[in-house]
């Protein structure tokens, strides 16, 4: 999670699964407790997160070799969240590819 906090517009490079999972289950703990507690803190942490999940988001399609443009595919209706899904849970390239080297989590 601070990874991805501090490469928060970092669009260069891969994210392992570990980390896009990670960022995605605090995004989802923390829109949640903020919606709990009101409206407008929910919009304050969506907009909050809104660079670092994109980033992390298209790091990730680096790891499979996709390019980042790949999550507008998000906006084709059910089809499109689908294959972000099925990307997502893909394991990476092994070895280094044309986005750079294996991130640190899967090279161990």
């Amino acid at each position: 999670v601070s990874t991805c906090l501090r490469q928060y517009a970092n669009f260069n490079g891969r994210a392992a699964r570990p980390e896009f999972w990670w960022f995605a289950l605090f995004q989802f703990a923390v829109f949640f407790v903020a919606s709990l507690i009101s409206p407008f803190l929910y919009g304050l942490a969506a907009l909050g997160l809104l660079l670092p999940g994109l980033g992390v988001g298209v790091r990730r399609l680096h790891d499979i070799g996709r390019s980042g443009w790949w999550l507008l595919i998000a906006f084709v209706p059910l089809i499109g969240g689908i294959v972000l899904l099925l990307f997502a849970v893909k394991v990476g390239t092994p070895g280094d590819n044309e986005y750079g080297a294996v991130p640190e989590l899967e090279a161990a």
